[in-house]
């Protein structure tokens, strides 16, 4: 049972140890939980994830239209997008970090950060070995949410995997619970940190 005082308890929760890995600078991140009616508790906009306080958690529609007197997340229209193509998604959590900023634009005209050969690959749905190639879509940033939610949909629709990154900015990760959410992102922040460890090793894509 997800009701919104123990979504928004474990929103916070999420937040503080986010910033505290480094992947909620200032007041960039988004995060979400769908409740047991159907709507979706999300964080406010221009809230800082690391102080989050109970009223800066809201409740939105699935089209995600405000259901309180505050203004979600400009994103939240990617977030009830999830939401809708994988009904098992129980949450979405958005983070920032410098290696997979760096990285996304280091890799200029691809549609994917591809990673393959690493342990923690096992995190993905369905991966039992490291002998494994995963591709996270890569899709370039816009400030027009309804025209990004609409270059999403097809890319979400081919794509088995619980992640995809928008490109300067940053990742989005879901999965059945707000937990393993947050195991997904914590996975995919560190294996993108690998992976741009190898490039610079490497040298940046041509």
């Amino acid at each position: 049972m997800t009701d919104f005082d123990s979504a928004a308890e474990a929103i916070i929760a999420t937040g503080t140890r986010l910033y505290q890995s480094g992947l909620a600078p200032a007041t960039a991140g988004n995060y979400s939980v769908r409740l047991d009616d159907g709507s979706i508790a999300v964080t406010v906009s221009g809230a800082h994830k690391g102080w989050l306080t109970p009223t800066e958690v809201m409740r939105v529609s699935p089209a995600g239209v405000p259901l309180d007197a505050k203004r979600p997340s400009a994103e939240t229209l990617l977030h009830t997008l999830v939401y809708e193509l994988f009904p098992a998604t129980g949450a979405v959590l958005h983070t920032h970090s410098v290696a997979g900023t760096v990285l996304s634009r280091a890799l200029a005209g691809q549609d994917a950060i591809v990673l393959a050969g690493y342990e923690l690959l096992k995190i993905f749905p369905g991966i039992a070995t490291h002998d494994v190639t995963v591709a996270i879509p890569l899709v370039d940033n816009s400030q027009d949410m309804p025209a990004l939610a609409a270059q999403l949909r097809p890319v979400l629709e081919a794509t088995s995997v619980p992640a995809f990154y928008i490109r300067g900015h940053g990742l989005y990760a879901w999965a059945p619970s707000i937990t393993a959410a947050e195991h997904l992102v914590e996975a995919c922040e560190f294996l993108i940190a690998c992976a741009w460890e190898e490039t610079r090793l490497n040298g940046a894509p041509r």
